[in-house]
């Protein structure tokens, strides 16, 4: 008798230990397999959710199949307690072990909201954007110009939420004046900026920032990271190019920077001005004379008088011989390396051809032609004849 029940319990004790073998395989499976989200969602996590409140909802938006089993997983993991503050994007088919990484990683959010204080040419905008994890996109909410008429209420409400994500971008080409004024008038930023940093100086990129951060310290960051593009392209400039320091690729980075908004042009361009300074013939640029005229301060808003053209200032190309003395915008890393490796041409001249990007010439015979054809676009156009042109 006492076999019989010895045998039966050990029977019984074997049929648990494989129920419970194949319980674990499957939670395991369940754990480490495929999710059930159909397409990306963006799961937000408040300050001091607590495990079991996270796990109820990534299965009530179908993140996760099963909120006991993410949890045995994150406790098993040792990852219960690492749940980071923030909203974040959640791919589709995402296992709950990737859930689990993707909430425990840290570092910025990667979907919700976030506010993008562009830095351009003409003027500073705010743009505010919300992630769309249907379309995996980020959508406009509002835009709008700081300092001119009333705050977008939509603006107004996010920009309190803790977890919005900021970034500051600074455009190609602008100018150091315009990147001080524009960040004064950044709420979202504190501290005094002292002095206006040297032109060129800054990279035009786009910098992770928080609510409150210093203007003086972005600036550095600007300045840092600059210095690290013009000293690692430095090294790998042409042989013959025809500058004795970094600060002089910087000076001609800046002019074919002003001078062209087609990237696959800048070598082009870069090498027109080498060849001009090759040859003794003054660079002729009207983006120079423009900020003898400006300083940087803001844009011109019209076009050169004969008489900029002909007054000498440091900056008129057409007057002096060689390069400005300073860089006259912040050219971005394409544009560097242009002025540090330009096209090997023949080209002395160029002209707009009137679809956005130039026509060149190596003879003054053909940029004449090329000029007449766009004076005639221009003609068709209904504008003024440029009173301008490089190398005419």
């Amino acid at each position: 008798m006492w076999r019989a029940i010895a045998s039966n319990a050990l029977t019984l004790f074997i049929v648990v230990l494989v129920a419970v073998a194949g319980l674990l395989a499957w939670g395991r499976q369940e754990f480490t397999g495929p999710g059930p989200l159909a397409e990306a969602v963006c799961i937000r996590i408040e300050r001091g959710d607590s495990l079991s409140a996270v796990s109820q909802r990534l299965e009530t938006q179908g993140a996760v199949s099963d909120a006991r089993i993410f949890r045995i997983g994150a406790e098993y993991s040792d990852k219960a307690g690492g749940l980071k503050f923030g909203s974040y994007l959640v791919p589709a088919g995402a296992s709950m072990a990737q859930v689990l990484e993707i909430l425990t990683a840290g570092g910025q959010s990667t979907c919700g909201r976030e506010v993008n204080f562009r830095i351009g040419v003409v003027a500073a905008e705010i743009i505010l954007r919300e992630f769309d994890a249907a379309e995996s996109r980020y959508v406009e909410v509002a835009k709008f110009v700081p300092g001119e008429g009333e705050t977008p209420p939509t603006y107004a409400e996010a920009a309190e939420a803790e977890d919005l994500r900021w970034r500051v971008t600074l455009a190609e080409g602008v100018t150091s004046w315009q990147v001080v004024d524009s960040l004064r008038k950044a709420d979202f930023l504190k501290g005094e900026i002292n002095e206006v940093p040297p032109e060129g100086t800054l990279a035009p990129d786009s910098y992770e920032v928080e609510r409150g951060d210093d203007r003086g310290a972005l600036l550095a960051q600007m300045q840092e990271r600059q210095s690290l593009i013009i000293a690692d392209l430095w090294e790998a400039r042409a042989a013959d190019v025809p500058y004795a320091t970094p600060q002089e690729a910087l000076i001609m980075a800046s002019i074919v920077e002003k001078e062209t908004g087609v990237p696959e042009e800048r070598p082009q361009v870069a090498s027109v001005f080498v060849n001009r300074l090759a040859k003794g013939m003054r660079l002729q640029t009207d983006p120079t004379v423009i900020y003898g005229v400006t300083e940087g301060r803001g844009i011109l808003g019209r076009g050169l008088r004969q008489s900029e053209l002909r007054r000498r200032t440091d900056y008129n190309t057409y007057v002096i011989a060689g390069l400005p003395p300073t860089p006259i915008a912040n050219p971005g890393r394409l544009s560097i390396e242009a002025a540090l490796n330009p096209a090997k041409t023949d080209y002395l001249y160029f002209v707009a051809d009137g679809s956005g990007g130039h026509a060149f010439a190596a003879t003054l015979e053909e940029h004449n032609r090329n000029v007449a054809a766009w004076r005639k676009i221009e003609a068709e156009r209904g504008r003024p004849p440029p009173v301008g042109i490089q190398g005419d």
